[in-house]
């Protein structure tokens, strides 16, 4: 009966997603029903180049968003402004209508929107439950006086430690529960720094490149965990490179490039954008944007290749005769 109710909430909350966008304007900036994120004239600069310059952003409120673009797009930079890892030269945002700009990364994490690296950052020389403990937020014990009397912080140890065991279990991995987290492989050290971060019980999660490096193998459990951020009521914002995982899990799509936002749209129309393919695809030099795409271009490499080759056998088929000398040339 749970799993049923589960299913059911689930089902509503990506139907609720996917109405709050059916009759927006495929334009950049394009105002959302209900934004908890909204960013207005965000700028960033080293030295005389401008790596973010975002006029106007939204991020709709339960569902999840793709932020997608170019390498050198600015996808990560305006990621470190909104949280607090960088300082932006210009421009106002708000989380849940408080402004956000100029807070300190802890703060921001505090106030409850989080985010992960797309090179992580776990504790390596700590445990996996420790990296999990790390991430509660107001622990009574971090004040020195009060760590020194166990009584006054020991039960709220023991809440956190029972809701990171079941954070451990949701995501696989609580077999590795005392191991370092050094050990892990590198989809391993995704899937902990996406539980540690659900330790701050955050509204929004923003992840950064999730599949980078990531095996195969735990591709899908990725996935699927991200989609049940959405069906535990969390908003998701994520940059990706993937147009696979793009199309699958988003709701909503954020193109960049150049540091500015150029389309929104829905995943099933926003490829077909010609803003898009100009400045997607011709930053990438026809690159592929999927593996369908990179296979289907390796065989007409291949194809052309082999034609070349075929050509050139005929034509030449060795080393040609010299032209005759001219009655000229003989005298000469």
């Amino acid at each position: 009966m749970h799993d049923a109710e589960t299913t059911v909430a689930a089902t509503d909350r990506k139907a609720a997603a996917l109405a709050a966008f059916k009759d927006l304007a495929r334009d950049p900036g394009v105002p959302k029903p209900d934004p908890i994120l909204v960013a207005d004239n965000v700028v960033r600069r080293f030295g005389g180049l401008t790596a973010v310059e975002v006029n106007h952003v939204e991020v709709q409120r339960g569902s999840i968003t793709a932020l997608i673009g170019p390498n050198g797009a600015g996808k990560t930079t305006f990621f470190n402004q909104l949280t607090g890892f960088d300082t932006a030269d210009s421009g106002t945002w708000t989380f849940n209508g408080r402004p956000i700009n100029g807070v300190p990364a802890h703060k921001v994490a505090r106030a409850g929107m989080v985010r992960t690296f797309q090179l992580t950052k776990a504790l390596s020389r700590l445990t996996v439950m420790e990296n999990m403990r790390l991430g509660a937020q107001q622990q009574k014990g971090e004040n020195f006086w009060r760590a020194l009397i166990p009584g006054v912080w020991r039960g709220q140890e023991e809440e956190i430690t029972e809701r990171a065991e079941e954070l451990l279990v949701r995501f696989k991995l609580d077999a590795k529960r005392d191991d370092f987290a050094g050990s892990l492989s590198g989809g391993q050290r995704k899937l902990l720094e996406m539980a540690r971060a659900l330790m701050v019980r955050p509204e929004l999660v923003m992840l950064d490149e999730p599949m980078a490096g990531v095996n195969p193998a735990l591709t899908q459990s990725l996935l699927g965990h991200v989609k049940d951020l959405r069906e535990q009521g969390m908003t998701v914002l994520f940059v990706e490179h993937d147009m696979d995982m793009v199309r699958d899990i988003s709701d909503w799509v954020i193109v960049m490039a150049q540091g500015a936002v150029i389309a929104e749209g829905p995943p099933s129309t926003i490829m077909s954008d010609e803003r898009v393919i100009d400045a997607y695809l011709g930053a990438h030099h026809d690159a592929p944007l999927s593996e369908s795409e990179l296979e289907a271009q390796l065989h007409e490499a291949e194809a052309a290749l082999e034609a070349e080759i075929h050509e050139t056998d005929g034509t030449t088929g060795g080393t040609s005769a010299p032209e005759p000398e001219t009655a000229e040339e003989k005298q000469k």
